[in-house]
């Protein structure tokens, strides 16, 4: 190939593919896309083993799919507990499953029919892919978050390979456009969606009654109504965040003490921190009032179900945390349905979350920035090379949300 300026979008006739591709020779010269071998952090189930690994490069084989350059990919609980091996499958035929779901890349090659997206622009992708069953309706209309049949792949979780690797395809449509003003945030993209996901499900819940704020005009619906926040994570304080902007009056309960970066990060962004260790369930609720929402983020089902016991008339309680299997622990099911059918809430969960839940995270990113630009980054607060990860994925590290950072 002869050479061209960086960011320039050219096609070209690629030798060692024998097909045209689209790319910028610049970056292949630095950085060979083409090369045969890559980086990656995998996962062997059978063995119990994490490992640092050479994998092949995947490459483009469709006319609809990008190849990206992995800049960074966040670490979360699932990671850690694929880790511990309480669950992750790898792609049918490996021994290994590649990590990582939380990522951000950088475009270096499409395929001749990529309309939307061109070498240089960043993408988050999205994590989970359909079942491929025709009788499933979900799937087959794109809503593969809601799939019937449960036979769907997730990067990095379920039979298909993560981003925890230097280069990644997929196709077009997974791919979601992130402006560059958000490059060194926009790891957060992906679990700030299960908020929004949840948000939605929410207000769409809420429409079965009357829910608006009486003697309130102009504003949402939400602005006279009190939500809960169980756990200050990432997932947590993204959720915390996503509820004050639509206008909640937001509570989040964690185990840390106070001060704490959390407790500071939570006050900074106009939410009340209520810590676990001087406050009881009991006392939360009275501090609170009418608890209109409980938006769960702690992955603790023992908290979370003392919390429903008391959710507020007309109440709604989303689980979003995923329990390791412990033992049974003591639950008051007469109270918890007696309240539920004599003062009308609802229980859901939610998880992973579909294209417009990506579009909402990347608009509402952009717009916690410019209202907490601190608090925002302060949520990442650690970056570590791809060589970290043993402390990383064994949970050895501290701090809120930390980075693997593949860029070289």
């Amino acid at each position: 190939m002869e050479e061209r300026l960086w960011g320039s979008r050219v096609k070209v006739w690629n030798k060692s593919l024998s097909r045209t591709i689209y790319s910028t020779d610049l970056l292949e010269i630095k950085n060979p896309i083409n090369r045969e071998f890559m980086k990656a952090i995998a996962v062997f189930p059978s063995k119990k083993e994490i490992r640092l690994i050479d994998h092949a490069v995947p490459e483009i084989v469709s006319e609809t799919q990008v190849k990206l350059r992995m800049l960074e990919v966040g670490i979360c609980g699932t990671d850690k507990e694929i880790c511990h091996f309480d669950y992750g499958l790898p792609p049918n035929g490996s021994e290994y499953l590649i990590l990582g779901h939380e990522s951000l890349g950088e475009v270096v090659e499409v395929g001749s029919g990529v309309s939307s997206l061109k070498p240089g622009d960043l993408v988050v992708t999205m994590v989970r892919r359909p079942c491929g069953h025709p009788e499933c309706k979900a799937c087959q209309e794109g809503r593969q978050d809601f799939c019937y049949t449960g036979d769907f792949f997730e990067r990095g979780i379920k039979q298909a390979h993560g981003f925890m690797a230097e280069f990644v395809v997929d196709e077009e449509k997974y791919m979601n456009f992130v402006p560059q003003e958000l490059r060194e945030i926009a790891v957060l993209v992906e679990p700030l969606t299960i908020a929004e996901k949840a948000l939605t499900e929410i207000f769409q819940v809420q429409q079965r009654l009357p829910w608006g704020c009486p003697g309130i005009s102009g504003q949402p619906h939400s602005y006279c109504h009190r939500a809960v926040v169980l756990g200050a994570g990432p997932v947590g304080i993204l959720g915390a965040m996503t509820l004050v902007a639509a206008g909640f009056q937001t509570f989040v309960y964690s185990q840390e003490s106070v001060p704490s970066l959390k407790s500071e990060l939570i006050e900074a962004i106009g939410a009340t921190y209520v810590s676990a260790q001087t406050d009881s369930v009991e006392k939360l609720a009275e501090r609170v009032g009418q608890i209109d929402v409980v938006y769960e983020a702690a992955g603790a089902s023992q908290v979370a179900f003392h919390t429903l016991e008391v959710l507020g008339v007309n109440g709604i309680f989303v689980f979003t945390g995923v329990p390791g299997r412990k033992g049974p622990v003591s639950v008051d099911t007469d109270l918890i349905m007696r309240d539920m059918v004599l003062k009308n809430q609802v229980l859901f969960g939610s998880v992973n979350a579909g294209k417009s839940a990506y579009q909402a995270a990347i608009r509402d990113l952009t717009m916690f920035a410019k209202k907490w630009p601190k608090a925002v980054r302060s949520l990442i607060t650690g970056r570590f090379p791809m060589e970290s990860f043993a402390d990383l994925l064994a949970g050895r590290t501290g701090g809120i949300k930390n980075v693997i950072t593949l860029e070289s």
